[in-house]
Protein backbone atom coordinates (compact mmCIF):
# COMPACT_ATOMS: atom_id res chain seq x y z
CA UNK A 1 0.00 0.00 0.00
CA UNK A 2 1.39 3.39 -1.02
CA UNK A 3 0.36 4.98 2.27
CA UNK A 4 2.98 2.88 4.10
CA UNK A 5 5.75 2.99 1.50
CA UNK A 6 8.53 5.58 1.61
CA UNK A 7 7.86 8.55 -0.62
CA UNK A 8 10.08 8.76 -3.75
CA UNK A 9 11.70 12.11 -3.04
CA UNK A 10 13.39 12.90 -6.38
CA UNK A 11 10.17 12.87 -8.46
CA UNK A 12 8.52 15.16 -5.90
CA UNK A 13 11.50 17.54 -6.00
CA UNK A 14 11.41 17.76 -9.80
CA UNK A 15 7.65 18.26 -9.80
CA UNK A 16 8.26 21.03 -7.27
CA UNK A 17 10.62 22.52 -9.87
CA UNK A 18 7.87 22.47 -12.49
CA UNK A 19 5.56 24.26 -10.07
CA UNK A 20 8.35 26.81 -9.50
CA UNK A 21 8.56 27.51 -13.23
CA UNK A 22 4.78 27.73 -13.46
CA UNK A 23 4.63 30.29 -10.65
CA UNK A 24 7.42 32.29 -12.26
CA UNK A 25 5.75 32.14 -15.66
CA UNK A 26 2.28 33.09 -14.39
CA UNK A 27 3.72 36.16 -12.66
CA UNK A 28 6.09 37.18 -15.46
CA UNK A 29 3.53 38.96 -17.63
CA UNK A 30 2.30 41.22 -14.84
CA UNK A 31 5.86 42.04 -13.86
CA UNK A 32 6.89 42.76 -17.45
CA UNK A 33 4.07 45.26 -18.03
CA UNK A 34 5.69 48.26 -16.24
CA UNK A 35 8.75 47.85 -18.47
CA UNK A 36 6.63 47.29 -21.58
CA UNK A 37 4.73 50.51 -20.89
CA UNK A 38 7.99 52.43 -21.03
CA UNK A 39 9.05 50.72 -24.27
CA UNK A 40 5.75 50.64 -26.18
CA UNK A 41 3.82 53.66 -24.89
CA UNK A 42 0.74 51.49 -24.31
CA UNK A 43 -1.53 52.06 -21.32
CA UNK A 44 -1.79 49.49 -18.56
CA UNK A 45 -5.46 48.79 -19.31
CA UNK A 46 -4.47 47.75 -22.86
CA UNK A 47 -3.11 44.58 -21.28
CA UNK A 48 -6.47 43.44 -19.86
CA UNK A 49 -6.86 41.09 -22.83
CA UNK A 50 -3.38 39.68 -22.29
CA UNK A 51 -4.00 39.14 -18.59
CA UNK A 52 -7.15 37.19 -19.41
CA UNK A 53 -5.66 35.17 -22.29
CA UNK A 54 -3.47 32.90 -20.20
CA UNK A 55 -6.37 32.37 -17.80
CA UNK A 56 -8.68 31.36 -20.66
CA UNK A 57 -5.99 28.96 -21.85
CA UNK A 58 -5.44 27.62 -18.35
CA UNK A 59 -9.16 26.94 -17.98
CA UNK A 60 -9.30 25.22 -21.37
CA UNK A 61 -6.25 23.11 -20.56
CA UNK A 62 -7.62 22.14 -17.15
CA UNK A 63 -10.95 21.15 -18.69
CA UNK A 64 -9.76 19.43 -21.88
CA UNK A 65 -6.21 18.22 -21.17
CA UNK A 66 -5.91 17.57 -17.42
CA UNK A 67 -8.60 14.84 -17.25
CA UNK A 68 -6.62 12.86 -19.84
CA UNK A 69 -4.22 12.07 -17.00
CA UNK A 70 -6.87 9.76 -15.52
CA UNK A 71 -7.23 8.01 -18.87
CA UNK A 72 -3.85 7.84 -20.64
CA UNK A 73 -1.48 8.45 -17.71
CA UNK A 74 -0.35 11.40 -15.64
CA UNK A 75 3.33 10.83 -16.40
CA UNK A 76 2.82 11.32 -20.14
CA UNK A 77 0.63 14.39 -19.64
CA UNK A 78 3.09 16.05 -17.27
CA UNK A 79 6.06 15.64 -19.63
CA UNK A 80 4.12 16.68 -22.74
CA UNK A 81 2.57 19.77 -21.21
CA UNK A 82 5.89 20.82 -19.67
CA UNK A 83 7.37 20.89 -23.19
CA UNK A 84 4.34 22.93 -24.29
CA UNK A 85 5.00 25.47 -21.51
CA UNK A 86 8.57 25.92 -22.74
CA UNK A 87 7.54 26.48 -26.37
CA UNK A 88 4.74 28.94 -25.54
CA UNK A 89 6.91 30.93 -23.12
CA UNK A 90 9.64 31.27 -25.74
CA UNK A 91 6.90 32.51 -28.06
CA UNK A 92 5.82 35.18 -25.56
CA UNK A 93 9.33 36.62 -25.62
CA UNK A 94 9.05 36.99 -29.42
CA UNK A 95 5.76 38.94 -29.30
CA UNK A 96 5.68 42.62 -30.18
CA UNK A 97 2.04 43.65 -29.78
CA UNK A 98 -1.09 43.02 -27.74
CA UNK A 99 -2.43 40.36 -30.12
CA UNK A 100 0.87 38.47 -30.13
CA UNK A 101 1.12 38.52 -26.34
CA UNK A 102 -2.48 37.36 -26.02
CA UNK A 103 -2.02 34.41 -28.43
CA UNK A 104 1.16 33.12 -26.82
CA UNK A 105 -0.17 33.59 -23.30
CA UNK A 106 -3.25 31.58 -24.28
CA UNK A 107 -1.06 28.65 -25.34
CA UNK A 108 1.04 29.04 -22.20
CA UNK A 109 -2.11 28.80 -20.10
CA UNK A 110 -3.33 25.81 -22.13
CA UNK A 111 -0.17 23.86 -21.28
CA UNK A 112 -0.24 25.00 -17.65
CA UNK A 113 -3.86 23.90 -17.33
CA UNK A 114 -2.96 20.41 -18.46
CA UNK A 115 0.15 20.22 -16.29
CA UNK A 116 -0.75 21.58 -12.85
CA UNK A 117 -3.71 19.30 -11.99
CA UNK A 118 -1.76 16.19 -12.99
CA UNK A 119 1.24 17.18 -10.89
CA UNK A 120 -1.03 17.79 -7.89
CA UNK A 121 -2.77 14.45 -8.42
CA UNK A 122 0.53 12.61 -8.90
CA UNK A 123 1.99 14.11 -5.71
CA UNK A 124 -1.09 12.96 -3.76
CA UNK A 125 -0.63 9.53 -5.33
CA UNK A 126 2.90 9.28 -3.96
CA UNK A 127 2.10 10.62 -0.49
CA UNK A 128 1.26 8.68 2.70
CA UNK A 129 -2.44 8.72 3.48
CA UNK A 130 -1.99 10.91 6.56
CA UNK A 131 0.12 13.53 4.74
CA UNK A 132 -1.63 13.94 1.41
CA UNK A 133 -2.57 17.60 1.86
CA UNK A 134 0.83 18.48 3.29
CA UNK A 135 2.68 16.74 0.42
CA UNK A 136 0.49 18.36 -2.23
CA UNK A 137 0.99 21.76 -0.62
CA UNK A 138 4.75 21.27 -0.36
CA UNK A 139 5.01 20.47 -4.07
CA UNK A 140 2.61 23.29 -4.97
CA UNK A 141 4.71 25.66 -2.86
CA UNK A 142 6.94 25.86 -5.91
CA UNK A 143 4.33 28.18 -7.45
CA UNK A 144 4.67 30.70 -4.62
CA UNK A 145 8.47 30.47 -4.59
CA UNK A 146 8.53 30.89 -8.37
CA UNK A 147 6.29 33.95 -8.13
CA UNK A 148 8.48 35.32 -5.32
CA UNK A 149 11.62 34.77 -7.36
CA UNK A 150 10.08 36.46 -10.38
CA UNK A 151 9.19 39.54 -8.34
CA UNK A 152 12.60 39.77 -6.71
CA UNK A 153 14.61 39.23 -9.90
CA UNK A 154 12.47 41.07 -12.47
CA UNK A 155 14.23 44.44 -12.09
CA UNK A 156 17.66 42.82 -12.39
CA UNK A 157 16.73 40.62 -15.35
CA UNK A 158 15.21 43.62 -17.12
CA UNK A 159 18.38 45.60 -16.51
CA UNK A 160 20.52 42.77 -17.89
CA UNK A 161 18.55 41.70 -20.95
CA UNK A 162 15.28 43.61 -21.09
CA UNK A 163 11.78 42.33 -20.38
CA UNK A 164 12.21 39.34 -22.72
CA UNK A 165 14.61 37.75 -20.27
CA UNK A 166 11.66 37.32 -17.89
CA UNK A 167 10.36 34.71 -20.35
CA UNK A 168 13.57 33.20 -21.73
CA UNK A 169 14.66 32.02 -18.27
CA UNK A 170 11.52 30.01 -17.33
CA UNK A 171 11.19 28.65 -20.88
CA UNK A 172 14.70 27.19 -20.84
CA UNK A 173 14.23 25.72 -17.37
CA UNK A 174 10.86 24.18 -18.32
CA UNK A 175 12.50 22.37 -21.23
CA UNK A 176 15.23 20.97 -18.99
CA UNK A 177 12.68 19.82 -16.41
CA UNK A 178 10.63 18.05 -19.08
CA UNK A 179 13.68 15.93 -19.96
CA UNK A 180 14.33 15.17 -16.28
CA UNK A 181 10.69 14.19 -15.69
CA UNK A 182 10.76 11.77 -18.62
CA UNK A 183 13.49 9.74 -16.92
CA UNK A 184 12.59 10.20 -13.24
CA UNK A 185 8.81 9.97 -12.86
CA UNK A 186 7.82 6.48 -11.67
CA UNK A 187 5.06 4.32 -13.07
CA UNK A 188 1.68 5.22 -11.67
CA UNK A 189 0.03 3.32 -8.86
CA UNK A 190 -3.43 3.98 -7.52
CA UNK A 191 -4.37 4.10 -3.87
CA UNK A 192 -6.45 1.45 -2.22
CA UNK A 193 -9.65 3.48 -2.61
CA UNK A 194 -9.65 2.66 -6.32
CA UNK A 195 -10.65 -0.88 -5.46
CA UNK A 196 -13.27 0.30 -3.01
CA UNK A 197 -15.09 2.66 -5.34
CA UNK A 198 -17.20 1.21 -8.13
CA UNK A 199 -16.32 2.61 -11.55
CA UNK A 200 -19.58 4.16 -12.71
CA UNK A 201 -18.32 5.28 -16.11
CA UNK A 202 -15.30 4.94 -18.34
CA UNK A 203 -14.89 8.72 -18.13
CA UNK A 204 -13.96 9.72 -14.54
CA UNK A 205 -14.90 13.33 -15.28
CA UNK A 206 -18.58 12.31 -15.50
CA UNK A 207 -18.53 10.81 -11.99
CA UNK A 208 -18.15 14.32 -10.58
CA UNK A 209 -21.74 14.96 -11.61
CA UNK A 210 -23.11 11.86 -9.89
CA UNK A 211 -23.72 11.09 -6.21
CA UNK A 212 -21.89 10.96 -3.87
CA UNK A 213 -19.38 13.39 -5.39
CA UNK A 214 -21.54 16.07 -7.02
CA UNK A 215 -22.30 17.97 -3.80
CA UNK A 216 -18.67 17.93 -2.68
CA UNK A 217 -17.55 19.15 -6.09
CA UNK A 218 -20.07 22.02 -6.19
CA UNK A 219 -18.91 23.29 -2.77
CA UNK A 220 -15.22 22.93 -3.64
CA UNK A 221 -15.59 24.60 -7.05
CA UNK A 222 -17.69 27.46 -5.64
CA UNK A 223 -15.05 28.45 -3.09
CA UNK A 224 -12.27 27.99 -5.64
CA UNK A 225 -14.09 30.25 -8.14
CA UNK A 226 -14.51 33.20 -5.75
CA UNK A 227 -10.97 32.76 -4.37
CA UNK A 228 -9.52 32.87 -7.89
CA UNK A 229 -11.48 36.01 -8.76
CA UNK A 230 -10.05 37.82 -5.75
CA UNK A 231 -6.52 36.51 -6.28
CA UNK A 232 -6.27 37.71 -9.87
CA UNK A 233 -7.95 41.02 -9.09
CA UNK A 234 -5.06 41.54 -6.71
CA UNK A 235 -1.93 40.19 -8.40
CA UNK A 236 -2.70 41.46 -11.92
CA UNK A 237 -3.05 45.11 -10.93
CA UNK A 238 -0.84 45.68 -7.88
CA UNK A 239 2.37 46.29 -9.90
CA UNK A 240 0.52 48.91 -11.95
CA UNK A 241 -1.58 50.78 -9.38
CA UNK A 242 0.66 50.89 -6.29
CA UNK A 243 2.64 53.77 -7.89
CA UNK A 244 -0.64 55.75 -7.74
CA UNK A 245 -0.27 55.63 -3.94
CA UNK A 246 3.22 57.14 -4.15
CA UNK A 247 5.36 53.99 -4.37
CA UNK A 248 8.03 53.35 -7.00
CA UNK A 249 7.54 50.78 -9.79
CA UNK A 250 10.39 48.65 -8.41
CA UNK A 251 8.78 48.67 -4.94
CA UNK A 252 5.45 47.60 -6.45
CA UNK A 253 7.09 44.76 -8.39
CA UNK A 254 9.04 43.51 -5.38
CA UNK A 255 6.02 43.67 -3.05
CA UNK A 256 4.07 41.60 -5.57
CA UNK A 257 6.76 38.94 -5.53
CA UNK A 258 7.08 38.98 -1.73
CA UNK A 259 3.31 38.78 -1.39
CA UNK A 260 3.27 35.63 -3.48
CA UNK A 261 6.19 34.28 -1.47
CA UNK A 262 4.28 34.81 1.78
CA UNK A 263 1.81 32.24 0.46
CA UNK A 264 4.43 29.53 1.00
CA UNK A 265 4.35 29.23 4.82
CA UNK A 266 0.66 30.14 4.95
CA UNK A 267 -0.33 27.49 2.40
CA UNK A 268 1.78 24.78 4.04
CA UNK A 269 0.40 25.73 7.45
CA UNK A 270 -3.17 25.51 6.18
CA UNK A 271 -2.47 22.11 4.59
CA UNK A 272 -1.07 20.82 7.88
CA UNK A 273 -4.31 21.83 9.58
CA UNK A 274 -6.33 20.15 6.80
CA UNK A 275 -4.49 16.88 7.55
CA UNK A 276 -4.63 17.21 11.32
CA UNK A 277 -7.54 19.47 12.29
CA UNK A 278 -10.86 20.79 10.90
CA UNK A 279 -10.68 21.88 7.24
CA UNK A 280 -13.87 23.95 7.33
CA UNK A 281 -12.87 25.97 10.38
CA UNK A 282 -9.34 26.34 8.98
CA UNK A 283 -10.59 28.07 5.83
CA UNK A 284 -13.21 30.13 7.69
CA UNK A 285 -10.56 31.66 9.95
CA UNK A 286 -8.13 32.18 7.05
CA UNK A 287 -10.60 34.04 4.86
CA UNK A 288 -11.84 36.38 7.55
CA UNK A 289 -8.26 37.20 8.57
CA UNK A 290 -7.48 38.12 4.95
CA UNK A 291 -10.62 40.28 4.78
CA UNK A 292 -9.46 42.08 7.92
CA UNK A 293 -6.07 42.81 6.34
CA UNK A 294 -7.71 44.35 3.27
CA UNK A 295 -9.84 46.57 5.47
CA UNK A 296 -6.71 47.63 7.36
CA UNK A 297 -5.15 48.70 4.04
CA UNK A 298 -8.24 50.79 3.37
CA UNK A 299 -8.07 52.50 6.76
CA UNK A 300 -4.31 53.07 7.04
CA UNK A 301 -2.51 55.88 5.17
CA UNK A 302 -0.06 54.60 2.52
CA UNK A 303 3.36 53.76 3.93
CA UNK A 304 6.08 51.37 2.79
CA UNK A 305 6.14 49.47 6.10
CA UNK A 306 2.46 49.41 7.12
CA UNK A 307 1.10 48.68 3.65
CA UNK A 308 3.92 46.25 2.93
CA UNK A 309 3.11 44.15 6.01
CA UNK A 310 -0.64 44.01 5.39
CA UNK A 311 -0.14 43.32 1.68
CA UNK A 312 2.08 40.37 2.55
CA UNK A 313 -0.53 39.03 4.97
CA UNK A 314 -3.50 39.65 2.67
CA UNK A 315 -1.88 38.50 -0.56
CA UNK A 316 -0.06 35.62 1.09
CA UNK A 317 -3.22 34.47 2.84
CA UNK A 318 -5.24 34.69 -0.35
CA UNK A 319 -2.69 32.80 -2.45
CA UNK A 320 -2.05 30.30 0.36
CA UNK A 321 -5.76 29.52 0.65
CA UNK A 322 -5.90 29.09 -3.12
CA UNK A 323 -3.20 26.41 -3.11
CA UNK A 324 -4.62 24.72 0.00
CA UNK A 325 -8.04 24.38 -1.62
CA UNK A 326 -6.49 22.08 -4.20
CA UNK A 327 -5.09 19.83 -1.47
CA UNK A 328 -8.60 19.40 -0.06
CA UNK A 329 -9.49 17.36 -3.17
CA UNK A 330 -7.38 14.44 -1.94
CA UNK A 331 -9.95 13.98 0.86
CA UNK A 332 -13.00 14.65 -1.28
CA UNK A 333 -12.37 12.35 -4.26
CA UNK A 334 -10.76 8.95 -4.96
CA UNK A 335 -7.44 8.71 -6.77
CA UNK A 336 -8.92 7.35 -9.99
CA UNK A 337 -10.70 10.68 -10.62
CA UNK A 338 -8.34 13.12 -8.92
CA UNK A 339 -6.89 14.66 -12.10
CA UNK A 340 -10.42 15.17 -13.41
CA UNK A 341 -11.63 16.75 -10.16
CA UNK A 342 -8.68 19.12 -9.90
CA UNK A 343 -8.76 19.89 -13.62
CA UNK A 344 -12.47 20.71 -13.72
CA UNK A 345 -12.17 22.70 -10.49
CA UNK A 346 -9.33 24.74 -11.99
CA UNK A 347 -11.35 25.25 -15.20
CA UNK A 348 -14.32 26.59 -13.24
CA UNK A 349 -12.06 28.76 -11.10
CA UNK A 350 -10.65 30.26 -14.28
CA UNK A 351 -14.05 31.88 -14.75
CA UNK A 352 -13.36 33.89 -11.63
CA UNK A 353 -9.72 34.43 -12.58
CA UNK A 354 -10.71 35.66 -16.04
CA UNK A 355 -13.29 38.03 -14.57
CA UNK A 356 -10.94 39.35 -11.90
CA UNK A 357 -8.60 41.52 -14.02
CA UNK A 358 -11.41 43.22 -16.01
CA UNK A 359 -13.33 43.90 -12.79
CA UNK A 360 -10.20 45.38 -11.28
CA UNK A 361 -9.58 47.43 -14.43
CA UNK A 362 -13.14 48.74 -14.26
CA UNK A 363 -12.66 49.85 -10.66
CA UNK A 364 -9.44 51.64 -11.61
CA UNK A 365 -10.98 53.32 -14.66
CA UNK A 366 -13.86 54.53 -12.48
CA UNK A 367 -11.40 56.31 -10.23
CA UNK A 368 -10.94 53.87 -7.36
CA UNK A 369 -7.87 54.73 -5.31
CA UNK A 370 -5.59 51.91 -4.16
CA UNK A 371 -7.15 52.09 -0.68
CA UNK A 372 -10.67 51.87 -2.10
CA UNK A 373 -9.60 48.97 -4.29
CA UNK A 374 -8.48 47.06 -1.21
CA UNK A 375 -11.80 47.75 0.50
CA UNK A 376 -13.59 46.05 -2.42
CA UNK A 377 -11.23 43.07 -2.06
CA UNK A 378 -12.71 42.30 1.37
CA UNK A 379 -16.07 41.37 -0.20
CA UNK A 380 -15.05 38.15 -2.02
CA UNK A 381 -13.07 37.12 1.06
CA UNK A 382 -16.22 37.34 3.19
CA UNK A 383 -18.09 35.25 0.60
CA UNK A 384 -15.38 32.57 0.71
CA UNK A 385 -15.56 32.55 4.49
CA UNK A 386 -19.31 31.93 4.46
CA UNK A 387 -18.94 29.16 1.85
CA UNK A 388 -16.29 27.52 4.04
CA UNK A 389 -19.05 26.66 6.50
CA UNK A 390 -20.20 24.05 3.96
CA UNK A 391 -16.86 22.20 3.80
CA UNK A 392 -17.82 19.68 6.55
CA UNK A 393 -20.90 18.82 4.49
CA UNK A 394 -18.69 18.25 1.42
CA UNK A 395 -16.35 15.99 3.40
CA UNK A 396 -19.26 13.95 4.77
CA UNK A 397 -20.24 12.86 1.25
CA UNK A 398 -16.99 10.92 0.77
CA UNK A 399 -17.47 7.29 1.82
CA UNK A 400 -13.91 6.80 3.08
CA UNK A 401 -12.53 6.27 6.56
CA UNK A 402 -9.70 8.68 5.68
CA UNK A 403 -12.08 11.65 5.72
CA UNK A 404 -12.69 13.61 8.88
CA UNK A 405 -15.57 15.99 9.28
Amino acid sequence: MIGRAPMPILPLVIMFGVMFIDGYDLNAMSLAVPYLLEETGLSRTDFSLVFSADLVGLGAGALLLAPLGDRIGRRFMIVATCIGIAIATFGTASASGISGFAIWRFFTGLALGGCLPNISAFSAELAPDTRRAFTMASVSAGIAIGALTAGLTAPELNAIGGWRLLFYVPAALALLLAVALFFVLPGERLKKDVALVETRSRVPLLDLFRPPYVLAFVIFAGIYLVNALALYMLVRWIPSFLPDAGFSSDYAVRVTGLMQGAALPIGIGLSFLIDRWRPGLTFLIAYFCVAGCFLALYLLPPGPLSWGVFLLLAGGGLAGANSSLMTLTSYLFPSRMLSSAIGLGVAIARGGAIAGPPIGGMLIENGATPAQYFAWMALPMAICGVLSLLIPLALSTRTSDAVRV
